[in-house]
């Protein structure tokens, strides 16, 4: 049996909120730490350098039933459209920022170094937002895992937008 290989994961949301607010959950740390990662991770580093060739730091956390394991990633800025799109690579890192290699922090063999993702912004009604979230690499094993992690933490953005 052949293991079918993700090229890609996407999430497309519409939230009840403007452009310049869904685009902010991207910008400010406080906002990345409340939706960075799946359902029931924390995020309690992002230090953000939002601009081309800006670096910025995020983490996620396990919670302790799971191991309690914190995984930092590095995004590395190519593009920013303001209110419009941003592209970054991501790629798991050390506290520091620094790439490493996937399977020393326990991820499969298959994991992808960088994954280039590609948000958009599109206002659609008065008042609503558009977002993709696109992230390209060859996901291997963890395809459907990538897919619903995505899912799990445009959720968790989209409670930003109900509290």
């Amino acid at each position: 049996m052949k293991t079918i290989m993700a090229k890609q994961v996407e999430v497309i949301r519409t939230f009840n909120a403007p452009v310049e607010l869904v685009w902010k959950v991207w910008t400010e740390p406080e906002l990345v730490k409340r939706w960075w990662g799946p359902k029931h991770f924390t995020s309690p580093v992002a230090k953000l350098d939002f601009r081309e060739g800006g670096k910025s730091i995020v983490s996620m956390q396990a919670p302790t039933e799971m191991g309690g394991q914190e995984f930092y990633s590095v995004w590395e800025y190519k593009k920013i459209v303001p209110l419009k799109i941003i592209e970054f690579v991501q790629s798991l890192s050390d506290s520091e920022g620094n790439k490493t290699d996937p399977v020393k922090v326990g991820m499969p063999p298959d994991f992808p170094v960088d994954i280039k993702t590609v948000v958009t912004f599109r206002e659609v009604a008065d008042g609503k937002t558009e977002m993709t979230v696109t992230e390209y690499a060859e996901f291997g094993t963890i395809s459907n895992f990538a897919q619903i992690g995505l899912e799990q933490s445009i959720e968790k953005m989209a409670a930003i937008f109900t509290s």
